[in-house]
C-alpha cells in the first residue's frame, strides 16, 4: 500500500469510528431517566381521642396544623436519594404503609397491614409468632408514650391468629419494674390476653449465647432462644426520644431480645445492624400514634407527647425507622444505626425510590 492509500485509508477509518462513537453519545442521550414513586401528598386528620381506649389522663393533643407539618416532614424525607428499584414494587406490593388519622388504632393496623398485602404474607398456618412491643418500664401508662400503644400489639395478635398461627405470644424484657409490672399497667396484658394472645415472660435461663455469622463488630451474644427459633417475630415498637441513641424505634427495639445491653450501648450502631440482622423480624409495625418528643426512653411527662395517630408498617426495619424519624426532624445520616443497616444490607433509607402507600382513615 502507497503512502498515499494509507492516509487515505487512515482518514476513512477516523471517521467511521467518530460516527460510531457520536451514534452511541445520540443514543445515551436519549435514554429515558428514572424517576422516583412520590408519596401521595395527604392532609393529615385532626387527631382525636380513642373512645374505645379507658378513661386516664392523654397527652395535649397535636394540632391540625403541627400534625401535617410533621406528615409533610417525613414525605420531604424521601427527597434526596440515589435512583433503585424496590423488588416488592415490581409487584405491585408497596414497600412501605403508612396510615393515619381516625380514632382507632386497631383500624390503623389493619388498614396498614391490608395494604401491605394482608398479613398472610408474613404468617403462614400453624406458625409459632411472637410479637415484640417495647414495653420497658412499669412506670407509666400508654398515654406517656413509653410503652407500645396496647391497641396497635392486640390488632396483630389478632391477625395472625387469624391467619392460623399455632400460638401468638407477646414479650419483652423491662429493665425499669418487673415484667408482670410493666406487662399491666403499659395496658398491654389486658388488650392482648383479651384477643387471644399469651404474655409470656422472659427468664435468665433462656438467653443463650448465639453465632451472628454475619456481623461486623459482634459475632456472638447472648439473645433469647425463644425469639430465635420462633417461626415468625413482628417488631412493633414505639417511636420516641432517647437519650443515648437519639431515637429508639425497630432496630433499638431489638435490644429488648438480648442481655448485657450496656455494651450494646457502647457501639451501637453496628451492634444494633448486627443483632437485627440475626434476629431478622419479618415485618415492623411502627406505633406512633403517640410519640415521645422528649426526655426518653422512659418519659413522664405529658407535655412531651405529640398525638399523631399513625402506624408505619413494612417488612424493611431500616426504612420504617428512616420514615419515623423524619417524624422528629432527624434525617437518617445523623443515626448511625440506621447507616450500619443499609451497609449491612438489612434494609433500605433511600425512601424516595421505595413504593410507599399513603392511607388516610376516617375517624
Amino acid at each position: 500500500m502507497t503512502n498515499l492509500s494509507r492516509r487515505v485509508f487512515l482518514r476513512q477509518m477516523v471517521a467511521v469510528g467518530f460516527s460510531a462513537s457520536g451514534a452511541l453519545l445520540l443514543a445515551a442521550c436519549n435514554q429515558p431517566e428514572q424517576t422516583s414513586v412520590p408519596i401521595k401528598p395527604t392532609a393529615a386528620p385532626q387527631p382525636t381521642t380513642a373512645p374505645s381506649q379507658p378513661a386516664r389522663a392523654t397527652a395535649p393533643q397535636a394540632t391540625a396544623t403541627a400534625q401535617s407539618t410533621a406528615v409533610s416532614q417525613a414525605k420531604a424525607a424521601t427527597a434526596a436519594a440515589p435512583t433503585a428499584q424496590s423488588t416488592a414494587s415490581s409487584t405491585g406490593v408497596p414497600d412501605m404503609v403508612v396510615a393515619h388519622g381516625g380514632d382507632k388504632p386497631e383500624e390503623l393496623v389493619n388498614r396498614a397491614i391490608q395494604a401491605l398485602g394482608g398479613i398472610e404474607r408474613f404468617v403462614k398456618p400453624g406458625n409459632d409468632v411472637i410479637i415484640k412491643p417495647n414495653i420497658c418500664v412499669a412506670y407509666h401508662t400508654y398515654e406517656y408514650a413509653a410503652t407500645t400503644n396496647p391497641w396497635v400489639v392486640a390488632a396483630l395478635v389478632k391477625l395472625c391468629l387469624g391467619a392460623g398461627a399455632k400460638r401468638v405470644r407477646v414479650m419483652d424484657n423491662p429493665f425499669g419494674g418487673t415484667a408482670d409490672q410493666a406487662y399491666a399497667i403499659s395496658g398491654i396484658s389486658e388488650q392482648v390476653k383479651a384477643a387471644g394472645g399469651v404474655m409470656e415472660l422472659m427468664t435468665n435461663r433462656k438467653f443463650m449465647k448465639t453465632d451472628i455469622p454475619l456481623g461486623v463488630d459482634i459475632k456472638s451474644w447472648m439473645i433469647y432462644d425463644e425469639i430465635i427459633n420462633a417461626d415468625v417475630i413482628i417488631n412493633v415498637p414505639i417511636a420516641k426520644h432517647h437519650s443515648l441513641a437519639r431515637l429508639t424505634m425497630g432496630m433499638k427495639n431489638m435490644m429488648g431480645t438480648v442481655i448485657n445491653r450496656e455494651s450494646i450501648h457502647g457501639r451501637m450502631g453496628q451492634r444494633l445492624a448486627d443483632l437485627t440482622g440475626r434476629i431478622k423480624p419479618a415485618l415492623t409495625v411502627v406505633d406512633a400514634v403517640r410519640i415521645l418528643m422528649a426526655n426518653g426512653p422512659t418519659g413522664g411527662n405529658l407535655g412531651d407527647v405529640k398525638k399523631m395517630d399513625m402506624v408505619i408498617a413494612s417488612p424493611d426495619v431500616v426504612a420504617t425507622d428512616t420514615y419515623a424519624a423524619s417524624l422528629f426532624g432527624i434525617k437518617p445520616e445523623q443515626l448511625d444505626y440506621i447507616g450500619a443497616g443499609v451497609k449491612s444490607g438489612i434494609g433500605r433509607s433511600d425512601l424516595a425510590n421505595m413504593k410507599i402507600e399513603d392511607i388516610t382513615v376516617a375517624g
